[in-house]
């Protein structure tokens, strides 16, 4: 529709009748009178005020598209879901990691154990009687060795061999699996277990050997055995005292990272799906099952159809300076030829549209009485002719 300005004043008739010699006195009538209100005539097109294109946030292959158009969604409805299967085994991974982290935590936090102190303690006294009987066992050499004595050293090999085998299937057990002191006292459990195992073995020797190596060996027994009681004196000393500051500050640490990554990994499988931001009308479905979507690719256009409004295209810079807000507008439709709709100008774009081949401004136009949803012929991006009216 071309643009025009119509502008109509008064308006007063004179006949001149060519040859008949006579004249007709100029009365005016009430008709010429009128005035008509100058209007600027461009072209809009229908559109909702709240309409929006949804893309993905993430790659992947469409596995679901749940709508088409048409479509009636409400906010947060999923309309696209992406293939989430490496995004779901992300999440699970993360969350083991963050229970394996608490139960660290808890563990440090919950302190020794009395079964954990009376291990500690037993150790120790196991410690004292070693080294009451290796003093023992040193002062019989000042008076010879025996069968029994000799007897005693293979039984006491004997015994710190099942005692060396005990710490190292305890070990075994809990390798990998607890750390922290728990791990450090199985660990010192072992070797001292194997000194044990060792003096005994050299004891025995030295039993069978001369009698000034077999004092020797039990000097060194003696030593082993006072070693042996230190470390468990210490570690029940470390039991008692719990974790310190540093380490439950660094195992709380720990818990808040990998929540962090549980986090991070569950927005990911979010990302997965692409959900309607605002209740609204599905306009057009761009994707189908089994294509790659990429981020920001426009799937989805969805709006509002209760919010529907008039938008100008050709509003070129000499009318848009006569065009005001709450100026009155008649509108009318192809579809309805025999209709005129009212309305007024809302909103004016500050600045000329980009890209239209010459300079055009969009104005903004709600209608009076246009209801799409009881009219039905009234439809997004339908051509609308509209006469605003301006001022002289």
């Amino acid at each position: 529709m071309m643009k025009k300005i119509f502008v109509m004043g008064l308006v007063v008739m004179t006949v001149i009748l060519s040859g008949c010699g006579g004249s007709v006195e100029e009365t005016p009538t009430p008709e010429a009178e009128m005035e008509f209100a100058p209007v600027v005539s461009v072209t809009g097109e229908v559109t909702p005020a709240v309409w929006a294109t949804l893309s993905p946030r993430t790659g992947g292959t469409v596995q679901e598209v749940l709508v088409e158009p048409d479509d009636e969604v409400t906010e947060g409805d999923v309309v696209i879901r992406l293939d989430d299967t490496d995004a779901r085994l992300a999440v699970r991974q993360a969350e083991v990691a963050v229970e394996t982290a608490q139960a660290q935590l808890a563990l440090l936090k919950a302190g020794p154990r009395p079964e954990e102190i009376a291990v500690a303690e037993s150790q120790i006294e196991a410690a004292r009687t070693a080294i009451s009987q290796t003093i023992a066992q040193r002062n019989q050499l000042t008076v010879g060795t025996t069968e029994a004595e000799i007897a005693a050293a293979e039984a006491e090999v004997a015994s710190a061999e099942l005692a060396r085998k005990a710490a190292e299937d305890h070990y075994d057990q809990i390798r990998g699996k607890i750390h922290g002191w728990i791990e450090e006292e199985a660990i010192l459990q072992l070797h001292a277990a194997e000194q044990a195992l060792e003096a005994a073995q050299a004891w025995l020797a030295q039993v069978r050997g001369s009698a000034w190596a077999q004092i020797r060996s039990a000097d060194a027994a003696i030593q082993s055995a006072e070693v042996q009681k230190h470390i468990a004196q210490a570690q029940l000393d470390l039991i008692k005292a719990g974790a310190t500051a540093e380490e439950i500050a660094v195992s709380e640490a720990a818990v808040a990272e990998a929540e962090a990554a549980l986090e991070t990994v569950r927005v990911a499988l979010e990302r997965c799906e692409v959900r309607a931001p605002f209740a609204g009308t599905v306009g057009a479905v761009n994707v189908r099952v089994g294509e790659l979507g990429t981020p920001g690719q426009p799937l989805i256009t969805l709006g509002d159809l209760s919010t529907l409004r008039v938008e100008t295209t050709d509003l070129d810079e000499i009318d848009v300076a006569r065009v005001e807000v709450g100026q009155q507008a008649d509108v009318t439709f192809d579809a309805l030829p025999e209709q005129v709709f009212t309305g007024r100008v809302v909103r004016i774009s500050p600045m000329a549209e980009p890209g239209t081949g010459g300079v055009n401004y969009t104005v903004i136009l709600e209608l009076d009485d246009l209801d799409p949803r009881d009219s039905g012929v009234i439809r997004w991006g339908m051509t609308a002719f509209v006469d605003i009216e301006v001022d002289q």
